[in-house]
């Protein structure tokens, strides 16, 4: 897996340095996670880097195009690195948990603006929000 993480950065013409493989593989394990999570899972293998070496490594994989930041109403910004294929994300009111969703309809944008302004729509984003599956049984539990 480490190559193929070499060849990503390799790619958008990025050095491979070990936070940013360490981030990479983090997130692949754990999608969704917030950036204290990220800092965590690279410390429990890299104790070493610093929060600041994170943050920097997640601006860059953002800003290059490997990971994709995202942050649903009221909650706090989470990286995932499935990207490049505008899928749509489900959240739950209670706990926070986040699911990818696919298209809604065909291809990118998935959805047709009923205006559009002129504009040249190509991307849609989409947030389904509701309740998980555990929440949703803890609730009928009570």
């Amino acid at each position: 897996m480490t190559a193929d993480f070499e060849t990503q950065l390799r790619a958008v013409s990025l050095r491979v340095t070990r936070p940013r493989v360490a981030v990479l593989a983090a997130l692949r394990d754990h999608p969704h996670v917030d950036t204290d999570t990220v800092i965590a899972l690279v410390r429990a293998e890299q104790p070493t880097v610093s929060h600041q070496a994170v943050y920097d490594v997640l601006r860059a994989l953002t800003d290059a195009g490997l990971i994709r930041r995202i942050q649903p109403a009221g909650a706090t910004a989470r990286y995932e690195s499935r990207v490049g294929d505008n899928h749509h994300h489900v959240v739950c009111r209670s706990c926070g948990a986040i699911a990818d969703v696919e298209c809604a309809v065909g291809r990118a944008p998935c959805l047709t603006a009923s205006d559009d302004h002129g504009f040249v729509v190509d991307e849609a984003e989409v947030v389904y929000w509701g309740t998980c599956p555990g929440c949703a049984a803890d609730r009928t539990a009570q």
